[in-house]
């Protein structure tokens, strides 16, 4: 999906090279991902009409280092002054779309399942598991790796933070749990243990 882009003023030049570049140019009427401003007295009806955007003010050539802080204070998000190179307005666009683009989930996956890192949700498939903070915690770790075999003391210590093994049964319960809840989902048999190693997912 390209990124919209709205100039406030026509600059034929500047269209013709972001459409090239993979930017869709839009009008006042489109809800656009990022705004070039002429002036920044502009910003507040700016802001009115498109909701909080990111925009760059393309300052005159008279423009000096007061107009740019001022600009900042007022809300813009860069400033660049005429005459400038085209190449180093595309740099600060993808610099401010990067500030500004919200961070995506990190999902992570192995087989059908999947865990979304941002909301702590596990599924399988389109069903949704309930796991405690370990559990879910323990699946994290094996989902690293899916197929590898973690030993009992590489999970103690990653996920519980223990430093010696000892005599516990705390792992073995846990994995116990998460395998029931897993396969209650449909995932099949996953949590498997290794005698005498440890555990892997799949």
């Amino acid at each position: 999906m390209s990124t919209a882009l709205l100039l406030t003023e026509p600059e034929p030049f500047l269209e013709r090279h972001l459409r090239s570049d993979g930017f869709e140019v839009v009008d006042e009427a489109a809800r656009p991902d990022l705004v070039l401003l002429r002036d920044c007295t502009a910003l507040e009806e700016c802001r009115a009409r498109h909701g909080d955007v990111p925009v760059i003010v393309l300052g005159d050539s008279h423009s000096d280092a007061v107009d740019r802080v001022r600009a900042l204070e007022r809300g813009c998000d860069d400033f660049l002054v005429r005459p400038f190179s085209y190449e180093e307005l595309l740099a600060r666009i993808h610099a401010v779309l990067r500030r500004t683009s919200p961070a995506p989930h990190e999902v992570r996956r192995a087989g059908a399942i999947t865990a979304d890192l941002a909301t702590r949700t596990v599924a399988v498939g389109d069903i949704a598991v309930l796991l405690a903070g370990k559990e879910y915690e323990l699946l994290l770790k094996l989902m690293t790796d899916p197929t590898r075999v973690f030993t009992k003391e590489q999970l103690l210590r990653d996920v519980w933070g223990f430093r010696s093994l000892g005599r516990t049964r705390t792992l073995d319960s846990h994995a116990s749990r998460l395998r029931r809840k897993l396969a209650a989902a449909g995932a099949g048999h996953v949590v498997v243990n290794v005698w005498g190693v440890g555990y892997r997912l799949l």
